[in-house]
């Protein structure tokens, strides 16, 4: 039996982060934050979706990463933003 390799990932390249949440201004904001703590947000990176019930919301940022530790630090940045409900 083989064991699954380790994604490769090549930098500098684009990745989108998803953060699923309810559906209000301050959760969109602090989203953006918790990216633009790691590197820089353009609004015009971010995509805002509202839930079929209107309750939640996903939000998207693509964003062009140079290295692991800004993946990494971002992960950690959105992991700490309140009432996240899932991230991708």
């Amino acid at each position: 039996m083989t064991t699954p390799s380790a994604v490769e990932i090549q930098f500098p390249c684009d990745h989108m982060f998803k953060a699923f949440g309810p559906n209000d201004g301050e959760f969109v904001a602090a989203v953006r934050l918790a990216v633009a703590s790691v590197t820089p947000v353009s609004s015009d990176a971010m995509k805002v979706r509202s839930s079929s019930g209107g309750r939640h919301q996903s939000v998207s940022v693509l964003v062009r990463l140079h290295n692991l530790q800004q993946l990494h630090g971002i992960y950690a940045a959105l992991k700490d933003v309140p009432r996240l409900s899932y991230l991708l």
